[in-house]
Formats: C-alpha cells, sequence, structure tokens
C-alpha cells in the first residue's frame, strides 16, 4: 500500500530549520535504506510543505515517522496527515488500472 505524508510548514522553515536538519533527513535516509519512504521532499515556491511518499502495510508506521521527526517535535510542522493513496499507473502502482485496449 502507498500512502503520502503530507506537511504543512511554518512560515520560516528555511530559517528554523537548520538545528534539526541533520537529524530529520538522518530519519528520512534510514526509512527510505529499510524500504517504507520511496520519495521525499519540500515543495517549493513556496517552500511552506513537504510530501512523503511511503510504500508500507500498515499507516502505523508512517504515523511513526512523522511523531519521530524532529521537524515535528519542534514545531516546525504546523500540521500533518496520512493519507492512503491508491496508485493506478506505473510499474510501482499497487492496483495498476490499464484503459480499455491497452
Amino acid at each position: 500500500m502507498h500512502f503520502l505524508l503530507l506537511y504543512d510548514y511554518v512560515p520560516d522553515i528555511l530559517e528554523r530549520r537548520g538545528p534539526h536538519r541533520s537529524e530529520h533527513l538522518r530519519l528520512a535516509w534510514e526509512a527510505n535504506e529499510q524500504g517504507t519512504l520511496v520519495l521525499a521532499g519540500a515543495v517549493a515556491d513556496p517552500v511552506d510543505g513537504a510530501v512523503f511518499i511511503f510504500d508500507c502495510e500498515e499507516e502505523s508506521k508512517v504515523r511513526e515517522f512523522a511523531l519521530n521527526d524532529p521537524y515535528v517535535k519542534h514545531g516546525l510542522v504546523t500540521q500533518w496527515k496520512v493519507r492512503p493513496w491508491t496508485t493506478v499507473v506505473g510499474k510501482d502502482a499497487k492496483t495498476p488500472v490499464r484503459a480499455v485496449g491497452l
């Protein structure tokens, strides 16, 4: 199952993230190396949030990631949510759906 973890950042995230960034990235790379976090990064123009794509069976793993993230712990994330994501197109889609005749 794919899940999206969506963050909303404080307006001054770029100024405040410094002391916590290394630990935040360590946590993300560890999840990637374990195979649960597929992609992650901040949205740009403006930098006001981030999107994480998880591939795991348990939504609780995604929630655990967020609760352990120093950006969340130190108030740089104003709100976050986990959304199950039904993927239908692409080689890694969990429920591929093709157009009729393809």
